[in-house]
């Protein structure tokens, strides 16, 4: 009699049951990743293996494979929410033991670490601060959250066209009355110790193709006006071309005192038309406290400062495996490397090779399919029902059998 047919078919519908049933539930477990039950039938060795009448014995679970499909992206309000649109695993370390992730649920803890809710940190390269340069070293990311020291103005660059159609004021330069030069322009600047001042530029037509520039800080004329000259072809162009002048602001001696400044005029223009300033920049900035922090598509980190200054920090990466599908679950949305899954490559920035990119602000949502997850229940249940009914059948013949006389 075939009991064991039914009863192994019994016992690989419920295991199917069990799959589904894991799926449904982790329809909303951000970076889940769907299982599916495979089987494979059973027959029973014959003496020498001949015979080609075999009866099959029943089915056998063979393996219950994730699939590493991809989910959908919804946004979220934490930039610290990260998720993977393509190929590859968030590495995390506990205590130094590796493990794997999609889920980019991360946050900072009292140390500055980034990491999960388990306390894994992420895994990724850090900035070294004395070279300003990438490491190379795949590290737990901890990052900074102290504000940065303010940064004197030793360079500014301005970029406008001064008006050739004016003609030169009679009266001296006098930066309180409008009547003594052709264009104004200013901007911030900071002294060493990061105070705001304001750097007034006042240009001063003296001849047909040439000008002055005279400065000053806060409303008082520099002492040695005008800081420099300016010459212009017949097309409009300076000539000869001007180099960067390096000119002295007087800022308070309570604030470091006179402070030397290269000046790039070389993209100013003299053409028959209004006077127009196109840029103006400058290389200081004030003390900045953390405001908060952004990652970028590629994984690098940028902290962003409350005197409008971003730093990079951080360099978050990716791992891949050959066979994802040989991955170990290790519960709460983790994976461990195994044999049959291979070692995972070099760490690398998101987006190089099969490695996908970034989405900041987002999370990778769970890629189980609920419809066909409960059209796969219905089936399942279908053919619990049918190896029940084979069971039964198999009953009743035996009874027969019992009864007879």
């Amino acid at each position: 009699m075939g009991f064991q047919q039914g009863l192994s078919g019994l016992n690989a519908a419920a295991r199917n049951l069990d799959v589904i049933g894991n799926n449904v539930a982790n329809t909303n477990t951000v970076g889940a990743k769907s299982a599916r039950a495979e089987f494979a039938d059973l027959y029973a060795n014959s003496l020498l293996g001949g015979g080609n009448n075999s009866i099959g014995i029943g089915v056998t679970l063979s393996d219950v494979a994730q699939q590493f499909t991809q989910g959908d992206i919804a946004t979220t309000n934490n930039p610290l929410d990260v998720a993977i649109n393509g190929a590859g695993f968030f590495q995390m370390s506990t205590n130094g033991t590796l493990s794997y992730t999609r889920n980019g649920q991360f946050k900072l803890d009292s140390q500055g670490y980034i990491t999960n809710a388990q306390g894994s940190r992420l895994q990724g390269h850090l900035l070294d601060p004395a070279t300003n340069v990438m490491g190379q070293i795949t590290t737990d990311l901890r990052l900074t959250v102290s504000g940065i020291p303010p940064k004197g103005t030793d360079g500014a660059t301005a970029a406008l066209n001064l008006d050739a159609r004016v003609t030169a004021p009679a009266n001296a330069f006098d930066p309180t009355d409008p009547t003594t030069y052709s264009g104004l322009t200013s901007m911030t600047v900071y002294s060493p110790q990061g105070q705001a001042h304001t750097l007034a530029m006042y240009f001063r037509k003296t001849a047909d193709n040439a000008w002055d520039v005279n400065a000053s800080l806060d409303g008082t004329a520099f002492a040695g006006n005008p800081i420099t000259p300016l010459t212009f072809a017949a097309n409009g162009t300076q000539s000869p071309a001007p180099a960067p002048v390096s000119i002295t602001v007087p800022f308070p001696v309570s604030e470091g005192g006179d402070q030397a400044v290269d000046l790039d005029l070389t993209a100013v223009t003299q053409y028959g038309s209004a006077f127009v300033v196109n840029s103006l920049d400058q290389t200081g900035y004030a003390v900045g406290d953390m405001a908060g922090f952004s990652i970028g598509a590629d994984g690098s980190v940028q902290a962003r400062y409350t005197n409008g200054r971003t730093q990079e920090q951080a360099e978050l990466t990716l791992v891949n495996f050959r066979n994802p599908q040989g991955l170990q679950s290790m519960g709460a949305n983790q994976w461990a490397e195994t044999t049959e899954s291979g070692t995972p490559n070099q760490p690398q920035t998101p987006g190089t090779g099969n490695l996908g990119v970034l989405q900041a602000g987002a999370l990778e949502q769970s890629n189980v399919d609920l419809t066909g997850e409960l059209v796969n229940m219905i089936t399942a249940q279908r053919v619990y029902q049918a190896n029940a009914q084979t069971i039964k059948a198999q009953d009743q013949l035996l009874q027969t059998i019992v009864n007879l006389r």
